[in-house]
């Protein structure tokens, strides 16, 4: 196991009903920024539920955050904060209205221009507005983590960084408040969190059994959770376990100790800031080519992965890793994310756009070892074709 050091302040409070203990969750003289997505925040009652919590205090609204936060949409949060003095944010809604909250937390007293904060990935940020989280919709972790990835369409950029500073001071999770989502949303979701499970533990053995067996279950939930998820609505327990392994599959613990891949990840930003797919869509395009491509580097896991989350048992190697990617790419299209870019009507022209803006990004060595180059994500993305 490597070397690492593991930090997580943030406060989780769990279940049906929690909205209520924002009361006291936050300050009790803070000036509140509700922060949210589009409408539905709004005619579900969420909204409504949050700030009758959240009293007497004084609460301002800003609403409209994209499902890619746009950093011009979210300057203007910031204007608004600078503004009135604002000086607690509060995220109602799922991981791009909590990455929007982050960003626009650490850009309010920045002293440069804070696109610098996404340029040198958070490097920079010394201080952040304090913030809170109520989350709508399971898939990001971003509840529980101190990550955050904008876009700016002009650039056709979509960043991230990353902030000890950002760390949500507490999440509201309750279950209730995923009954309304739409089944397109549910399926991101489980496709998102599978997939952050998969860049911390498809890289290399380094003998961590224990974030291996950790992440091994969350992946056997999802591919449980997942489909019941969208079968059965309104089951408490099932939309339960949903959120809780979408939170746990991105809050550091599974990826302490051990190699990180994350080329997936890079590979399907590009892919949503050229062609607005959404994030879980790349990720299933993505994904199971990737694990083709670097099948050699990845066998060991690839065979661990068939074996424990699987139970693939019998056949050859080759034989197993096959099956296991076919499994994976299965249970994609099973919740209906669709897995090949021609299935959004995406040609070959993709793979030499893609390659060309990780260049402009200096994303050129991508991977656990850094050995996803270029012409290996244009074999990526010719595959998933």
């Amino acid at each position: 196991m490597q070397n690492f050091d593991y930090y997580n302040p943030t406060r989780i409070v769990f279940g049906q009903g929690s909205i209520a203990q924002l009361d006291q969750l936050v300050p009790t003289d803070a000036k509140v920024l509700v922060l949210y997505g589009g409408g539905s925040a709004e005619r579900n009652g969420t909204l409504a539920e949050v700030e009758a919590a959240l009293g007497n205090r004084t609460v301002r609204r800003f609403g409209g955050i994209e499902p890619n936060p746009e950093f011009d949409t979210l300057m203007e949060a910031v204007a608004l904060i600078r503004a009135e003095k604002l000086d607690f944010l509060l995220a109602v809604g799922g991981g791009s209205v909590i990455d929007g909250t982050k960003f626009v937390a650490a850009a309010v007293d920045y002293p440069g221009d804070p696109w610098q904060i996404l340029e040198t990935h958070g490097a920079q940020v010394t201080q952040a507005v304090p913030l809170g989280c109520v989350l709508t919709l399971p898939a990001t972790g971003s509840e529980m983590n101190n990550f955050s990835v904008v876009s700016r369409r002009a650039r056709q950029a979509k960043l991230g960084f990353a902030s000890a500073h950002v760390f949500p001071r507490f999440s509201v999770l309750d279950p209730v408040k995923t009954y309304t989502l739409p089944p397109r949303q549910i399926a991101n979701g489980a496709v998102d969190a599978f997939v952050h499970v998969m860049e911390q533990y498809l890289t290399y053995p380094a003998n961590a059994p224990v974030q291996d067996r950790y992440a091994e279950g969350l992946l056997q939930t999802l591919v449980e959770v997942g489909p019941q998820a969208l079968a059965t609505p309104q089951d408490y327990d099932v939309r339960a376990n949903l959120m809780w392994a979408a939170t746990q599959a991105l809050n550091g613990l599974i990826g302490a100790g051990v190699p990180q891949d994350w080329a997936t990840h890079m590979i399907g930003h590009e892919i949503t800031a050229l062609y607005g797919l959404d994030h879980a869509q790349t990720l299933a395009i993505v994904l199971p080519a990737l694990m083709r491509e670097c099948r050699a580097a990845k066998r060991d896991k690839l065979l661990q992965y068939a074996a424990q989350v699987w139970a693939i048992h019998s056949g050859g190697a080759d034989e197993r890793i096959d099956a296991a990617i076919d499994r994976t790419q299965a249970f994609f299209e099973s919740l209906g994310v669709k897995t090949r870019l021609g299935d959004y009507g995406i040609g070959a022209e993709a793979a030499d756009k893609v390659a060309a803006q990780l260049q402009a990004h200096g994303m050129t060595a991508l991977g656990e070892r850094q050995t996803v180059d270029i012409a290996a994500v244009r074999r990526i993305l010719q595959a998933a074709l």
